[in-house]
């Protein structure tokens, strides 16, 4: 690592969970040592006015390593066209010049790209918002570490592409990457003490000013927005509280060991969830890394690949990585927040992108907001998983326009099939094309059940 020219707060990070690996920890946090999250404050209870002034201190940070690969992209996923012809950096750029309109205030913009995404996202800033993309401090890199030999833990190699014999490290990067690159540093002396972190295909997760002005206030060094996890979040990770120290602290899936699985299931119990919208005092965590000798120790996720991700049969892997969510454990006094789910939208699969460029949802301030016809609920997804991984796939589908979504109650798509803009799906529908040629669902309102096999 150290002759790739990685940072010390990087080897010290990767040290750290490398050290975690061999010692016998498997990462695994048992149900038996925590206990659910107590109620939380609900942001929208949040009353009094917004203090402007905080956003002299405050730096808002996209996390934008990720290319997408899930969804069969090979550029930054934020260049990803979302609704009409804007794409998630679009709307976040737009997001930010407003607000430095509205307020008379300079808020300072940071990306944490990777080798992968820099030089796309620098582009595109530079064409379509230039004095962003000529602002100093603007971009922050992000680490990598070598992927293991499963059976060794000697770092693995790919003859065929040198390149595969790393990984990123997880968002838990975060910090490192702050400290590694003299950015922390560079913050702090310019008189920044706020910092607001989310993931670029979110969204929802714009500066809050109420938000802000409460963090500021409660002198909280560090604070995570959780949304309620209903069914449909069950397998995510959640809050919990740790019974040894009364801590907060954030179990995701890969710390679950398959007996505590019901456990961690349980949206009764485990009633929080991260989303990964997190705000932090920079003050503090200069503090913590120092305190910990140039980085912050945080829990191991273990994950079990290939070295070659296209190709099944090569070297088994392990991949360390971290959470950066997983740093509420680290900072005492730390806190959680209720928001509403209009904070939580980011784009995982298909069915989350055909939805938002649908008119199921609006565009209001640069936020895609559920469209008040939908009633107060965005209708359930389910393409075919195996027809619709890849958004080529989703895109040929739909060469004839986004169907109307806004009647629609709930969307199951099995087989190949074309829609178009002068569709309109009412209610709950189920599409049916088990043949292998494409068919084209029918103009006008669809609804109920509808096979197109032998159309």
């Amino acid at each position: 690592m150290e002759a790739e020219g990685i940072a010390p707060s990087a080897v010290s990070a990767f040290e750290s969970t490398f050290n975690s690996l061999v010692s016998g920890n498997t990462g695994m946090i048992p149900e038996s040592t925590i206990a659910p999250a107590p109620d939380l404050v609900n942001a929208e209870s949040f009353s009094g006015e917004p203090d402007t002034s905080l956003l002299a201190s405050t730096v808002v940070l996209k996390l934008n390593g990720g290319l997408g690969t899930g969804m069969g992209l090979d550029k930054a996923k934020s260049l990803l066209k979302v609704k009409g012809d804007d794409t998630f950096l679009d709307l976040t750029a737009k997001q930010i010049v407003a607000m430095r309109e509205e307020f008379k205030s300079n808020v300072k913009f940071m990306l944490m790209n990777s080798f992968s995404t820099s030089a796309d996202t620098l582009e595109f800033l530079q064409k379509g918002y230039p004095a962003l993309a000529g602002e100093a401090g603007l971009e922050m890199m992000q680490n990598k570490v070598p992927k293991l030999d499963a059976t060794t833990l000697e770092p693995a190699t790919c003859e065929s592409d040198p390149s595969n014999e790393w990984c990123p490290p997880g968002h838990g990067d975060l910090y490192a990457a702050l400290e590694g690159s003299g950015c922390l540093d560079s913050l702090l002396a310019d008189g920044y003490k706020y910092m607001f972190v989310s993931n670029s295909d979110n969204l929802g997760a714009s500066l809050d000013l109420s938000i802000l002005t409460h963090f500021a206030k409660s002198d909280a060094p560090f604070t995570m927005e959780c949304c309620e996890r209903t069914e449909n979040d069950k397998k995510g990770g959640h809050l919990a509280v740790r019974n040894s120290d009364g801590q907060l602290i954030l179990r995701e899936s890969a710390m679950c060991a398959d007996e505590d699985e019901a456990a961690f299931q349980d949206t009764g119990k485990h009633r929080f969830f991260n989303t990964n919208n997190l705000w932090i005092r920079l003050d503090k965590l200069k503090e913590i890394i120092n305190a910990n000798g140039g980085f912050i120790p945080l829990p191991m996720i273990k994950n079990k690949k290939t070295v070659d991700p296209k190709d099944d049969s090569s070297q088994k892997v392990l991949q360390l990585e971290t959470a950066m969510g997983a740093a509420i454990e680290c900072f005492k006094g730390a806190s959680a927040i209720v928001v509403p789910r209009t904070r939580f939208a980011p784009v995982k699969k298909c069915n989350d992108l055909l939805l938002l460029r649908s008119d199921a949802y609006l565009l209001e301030n640069n936020k895609p907001v559920l469209n008040p016809e939908c009633g107060g609920k965005a209708p359930t997804m389910a393409l075919d998983s195996k027809k619709y991984k890849l958004v080529g796939a989703l895109e040929e589908a739909t060469t004839g326009g986004i169907p109307s979504l806004v009647k629609c109650t709930k969307l199951k798509i099995s087989g190949l099939v074309s829609m178009s803009s002068k569709t309109s799906f009412v209610g709950d529908v189920s599409i049916v094309n088990n043949s292998d040629v494409r068919k084209a669902v029918p103009e006008g309102e669809v609804t109920g059940d509808l096979d197109l096999t032998a159309a």
